[in-house]
């Protein structure tokens, strides 16, 4: 299994070192909505709305407020006066009840707003974190003839970047200021590196999966799978995923691109990124009921059917991990304890290469994406930083063994709800700490 894992990561990671950028398309040719979901997000929302608005004078921007205790609608109103700049007001007790949701709501206001003779084909909408910064470049390369100028593709997801990776954090002790980099570091690394060339290679298996920062979904797309009651999004805590399955199994194509990107926050917090990842697990676990749609689907291949299904699996298989993997240490342990000059004479007799070579396999594939970031995004990086990084990223992968048992359990509970991840800038109110 460890042989065929690295076998997996080497035939992933080639076609990533030598993607070169395509030609771009005519933004012109399309209509461009920005769709930002928001709640209490005073800190950053002027800041995104402005950028949008001067990035990308010819897109609408609609802002969605999900009731809000903070200024988010005070500062999006200070806006007013600027047509492309739209706010879409939810309210208690139907407020609150998922991104999802609250993305609905904004699909269908749109929709009214763009009328019954609306060009869907031409309307792309683009949902973007409050915190979001698309590249400047982002219409022109995904309106390329291999993106939206393909008339089935239905989505496209851009790559996806940390904006303060190798940024300071001030105000904090010099430990958790080390810590806290280092975190925001492994997300960029993780995003730029392994999740941008599974992507890649998904478009071998026509299984390019939705992001929610940076997420592109033609409108006549949305209006093919949002039924009766008009809803694109169905409810799951991963929404973006959810998204992505009902496209694919209507028969839509989905593209990624790395020729251009979003910049999103990644999270000094070790506490906020578990509860993040905690929800991500949790929503990838809510969409194992989709299991017969994907498998029933005849726009999937059999291979691309597989593909989902592994990924679908993986919190459950790192449950099994957790249950599996302490046995033989725990075994071998215990012998060394009652029987340890037998132990040892094993150990030197050759056992010393059964754990150097399941060593050697079992890091491999994940140092391996150190210096895979030096070469793609960090020129100027160190060689042995780069090594460091690997060695730190295989460290960092098993949060999500304690992020699955977290989901796991919150399941078992009911727990359901979507919790908003606390910005980098915000600072701790009684209530926000009440709904965490």
């Amino acid at each position: 299994m460890s042989v065929a894992f690295v076998t997996y990561v080497f035939l992933i990671v080639v076609p990533y070192l030598r993607h070169k950028p395509r030609p771009v398309g005519r933004p012109e040719a399309f209509e461009w909505h920005f769709l930002v979901p928001c709640r209490d997000e005073e800190a950053v929302i002027g800041d995104t709305v402005g950028y949008l608005r001067a990035s990308f004078p010819s897109a609408h921007v609609w802002v969605i407020d999900d009731d809000s205790d903070d200024g988010t609608v005070a500062v999006v109103r200070g806006f007013h006066g600027d047509p492309n700049i739209h706010l879409v007001r939810r309210h208690r007790p139907h407020a609150r009840t998922g991104k999802g949701d609250a993305l609905n709501d904004a699909y269908r206001t749109l929709k009214l707003w763009m009328g019954r003779h609306a060009d869907a084909d031409r309307a792309v909408i683009v949902v973007v974190d409050a915190d979001g910064r698309p590249a400047p470049n982002c219409l022109e390369v995904c309106a390329a003839d291999h993106l939206f100028g393909d008339a089935t593709i239905g989505a496209v997801q851009v790559d996806v970047r940390m904006v303060n990776a190798g940024v300071r954090q001030e105000g904090v002790s010099r430990w958790r200021r080390f810590f806290g980099g280092l975190l925001v570091r492994m997300q960029d690394l993780e995003f730029r590196t392994a999740i941008a060339a599974i992507q890649l290679s998904r478009g071998v298996t026509g299984t390019i999966s939705m992001g929610g920062n940076g997420q592109f979904t033609r409108l006549s797309a949305l209006d093919s799978i949002a039924g009766r009651v008009g809803q694109p999004w169905r409810g799951s805590l991963l929404e973006d995923f959810e998204l992505g399955v009902h496209l694919l199994t209507a028969g839509w194509r989905t593209g990624f691109t790395m020729d251009t990107h979003v910049h999103q926050e990644g999270l000094y917090s070790l506490r906020r990124f578990l509860a993040q990842r905690t929800r991500w697990g949790q929503g990838t676990m809510q969409c194992m009921r989709y299991v017969r749609r994907i498998w029933a689907s005849p726009h999937l291949s059999t291979l691309g059917a597989a593909e989902m299904m592994y990924y679908l699996a993986q919190p459950w298989m790192q449950l099994l991990g957790t249950l599996i993997y302490p046995i033989p240490l725990i075994l071998l342990a215990h012998r060394a304890t009652t029987s340890p000059t037998e132990v040892w004479a094993w150990f030197i007799d050759g056992a010393w290469i059964l754990f150097t070579v399941y060593g050697i396999f079992g890091l491999l594939p994940f140092v391996l994406w150190g210096p895979v970031y030096r070469m793609r995004c960090h020129p100027s990086l160190g060689l042995w930083r780069a090594f460091g990084y690997g060695f730190v990223y295989a460290i960092y992968i098993y949060t999500f063994y304690i992020t699955s048992w977290r989901a796991v359990i919150r399941l078992a509970r009911g727990r359901n709800g979507w919790t908003k991840t606390r910005r980098n800038t915000e600072r701790i109110t009684p209530k926000v700490a009440l709904d965490r």
